[in-house]
């Protein structure tokens, strides 16, 4: 089929015009996007094999950078990161900014680290090389752990649980509530936007602790919430090279490994990124011998 120079003249300004511009939501364009657009605005039905046609016969390419957050995915991305970035670095005064999440599901089972086993030597045969050992399937059943995180001081909750369910959310919030000072004015928690925490249950907590407020994160931007990040701590100081027997014993070290933590706290500063370099020590260059 060919297409008058006219209509092919719309596709190509239109491809290259701002969707919002245009009055459209979203920051890029797409293919399926295009195409709903050009049928529903401009009355033009043309399928997307063909538009990819015309921009190759026009001397255009699609393009092929693209991203998994941002606008693309989440149209008011910059709004919602700004006001996060801005509870990190500019929280309001008598107020708290605390990061909640759930990790797992954390299996029973032995955790990959650094435990080695050696061989022995035998009379007929030398000792062979390190060897880790090897384990095979889970005992018993799997749960998560849920964590709240205060960036300004580092301090942390965690409390552990079998199910991510509402109620166990429900409850997790009520020990937050009685974790953070009766002095603090304002609560702003930063978390995803996982359906149970949108649940009905949780605007009845909201109209109960009118002092919360819940600010949740842009689609498919997880870095945004800096508990991520202290999740690989608490893998690190509580599974790391272990093996457990029970459900029991993982709470024990989930326990263990955050009073840990809140004893040798730092505080989580957004932006800035913590490297560890090596200690120099302070001293008097030799000066050189003189003939």
């Amino acid at each position: 089929m060919i297409y008058q120079p006219e209509v092919v003249s719309q596709i190509i300004q239109t491809a290259l015009s701002h969707p919002r511009d245009l009055g459209e939501e979203y920051a890029t364009w797409t293919l399926d996007r295009l195409v709903d657009y050009l049928h529903r605005v401009k009355g033009i039905r043309m399928k997307r094999s063909r538009i990819s046609e015309l921009f190759i016969e026009e001397g255009l390419s699609w393009r092929h950078e693209e991203s998994w957050f941002g606008e693309r995915v989440d149209p008011d991305f910059a709004r919602k990161r700004g006001a996060i970035t801005s509870l990190y670095t500019t929280p309001p005064e008598r107020s708290v900014t605390v990061c909640l999440d759930e990790m797992g599901p954390q299996a029973v089972k032995s955790y990959p680290g650094k435990q080695l086993v050696y061989p022995e030597a035998t009379e007929t045969q030398p000792a062979g090389r390190a060897k880790q050992a090897i384990d095979y399937g889970r005992r018993g059943k799997a749960g998560y752990v849920f964590g709240a995180l205060k960036p300004t001081d580092g301090e942390v909750f965690t409390a552990t649980y079998t199910r991510r369910k509402l109620v166990n959310w429900i409850d997790f919030l009520q020990h937050v509530e009685e974790w953070i000072p009766k002095d603090v004015e304002r609560v702003y928690a930063v978390l995803d936007n996982l359906s149970m925490h949108r649940a009905m249950d949780v605007l009845f907590f909201n109209l109960a602790y009118p002092r919360w407020e819940f600010v949740f994160q842009p689609t498919a931007a997880a870095y945004l919430n800096l508990i991520e990040p202290w999740w690989k701590t608490l893998k690190s100081l509580a599974f790391k090279g272990r093996r457990f027997e029970s459900w029991e014993q993982v709470e024990e070290a989930v326990q263990k490994a955050t009073a840990y933590w809140n004893a040798h706290r730092h505080p989580y500063v957004w932006g800035r990124r913590r490297r560890h370099r090596p200690h120099r020590k302070p001293g008097i260059a030799r000066l050189p011998m003189v003939a």
